[in-house]
């Protein structure tokens, strides 16, 4: 099969597309023909390596040598064990230990896979996982009425999350580079803010803070916030993550806010409350553009600059 491997952390350059042996599933695994595997940018850190927890399992070097995690397809076989799926089954989830997607074929544990509902497309199916698996839980302090902000909310997970927010009628705001301004009102955003010219943490406070792309200061943050707010981050830099588990807390709960990292947590009951909304047309889908294996690089620098309107997918067999 072709697969797009990697050896070496780096740029898209150390990507290069080969013909690799088809996986064979072991006990409690699914071999998974894939039809669509979308990209996010936990990719484009396991690409390069940074932030230190994207070398988790490989420090000197990549511990699985073809990314891709959120994969949709169809069963071609399964492991010992297997009882949830058969041959021919149509199935999406998040591969994120074993990933694989950016090929032909994938195994992915049978626990991390969910049945694809019949009016989702493959390419619609696999943006879903990951991205919606973060939406769900980190919109979850959202009330009605309450204001919401959304930080880099112009790829998957904030597209979704405002789109979320705004069906439990809150007020939310936006923030993302210029050009994603326009993307972020068409799926709901009442205010939208471009981060290079407005400091979301003075244009407060809110009642709900996501921060999908946390470099700013614990103080900034509860600043940002509401007495009786949530601040949440997801993603960005370690000394960031780590201030805001440490300091945050303790500043948080001194100034009556609750300022914390988001753990996400994994599997198909995280993520198919969001596919079922998609699936019946009350969320919405934004698929930027679909990409063939050998343009794999050019997708992953594009979520990895920040210039994604929504997702971006991958189609193996185009």
């Amino acid at each position: 099969m072709r697969a797009v491997v990697h050896d070496r952390y780096g740029g898209p350059e150390v990507l290069r597309v080969e013909d690799v042996p088809v996986p064979t599933p072991s006990a409690g695994q699914v071999l998974v023909r894939v039809e669509a595997t979308s990209v996010n940018l936990s990719d484009w850190e396991c690409l390069v390596g940074s932030p230190a927890y994207a070398r988790i399992g490989g420090l000197r070097a990549p511990a699985r040598p073809t990314l891709g995690s959120d994969i949709a397809g169809v069963v071609e076989a399964v492991g010992e064990g297997v009882t949830s799926f058969r041959p021919g089954d149509e199935v999406y989830g998040d591969n994120l230990a074993l990933k694989g997607g950016f090929a032909e074929y994938a195994v992915a544990p049978e626990a991390v896979l969910a049945t694809k509902p019949a009016g989702l497309s493959f390419a619609d199916a696999s943006t879903i996982p990951q991205a919606g698996a973060i939406a769900i839980q980190g919109t979850a302090w959202a009330r009605p009425g309450s204001r919401v902000l959304v930080n880099g909310a112009g790829g998957g997970s904030g597209s979704f999350a405002i789109q979320l927010t705004k069906r439990l009628g809150a007020h939310v705001t936006g923030v993302d580079n210029a050009t994603k301004l326009d993307f972020m009102r068409s799926v709901g955003a009442d205010e939208v803010l471009d981060y290079r010219l407005q400091d979301f943490t003075r244009t407060g406070p809110y009642d709900l803070v996501l921060d999908l792309v946390a470099r700013r200061s614990v103080l900034a943050y509860r600043r940002s916030v509401a007495r009786g707010g949530t601040y949440r981050c997801v993603g960005g830099s370690v000394g960031t993550l780590l201030r805001v588990l440490t300091a945050g807390t303790v500043v948080g709960t001194a100034t009556g806010r609750s300022l914390g990292v988001l753990v996400v947590k994994e599997g198909p009951a995280q993520f198919v409350p969001l596919a079922h909304l998609v699936s019946r047309g009350d969320v919405r889908v934004h698929i930027e553009r679909t990409y063939r294996l050998d343009e794999v690089p050019d997708a992953l620098a594009h979520v990895g600059e920040g210039r994604a309107l929504g997702k971006l997918v991958v189609v193996p067999t185009s």
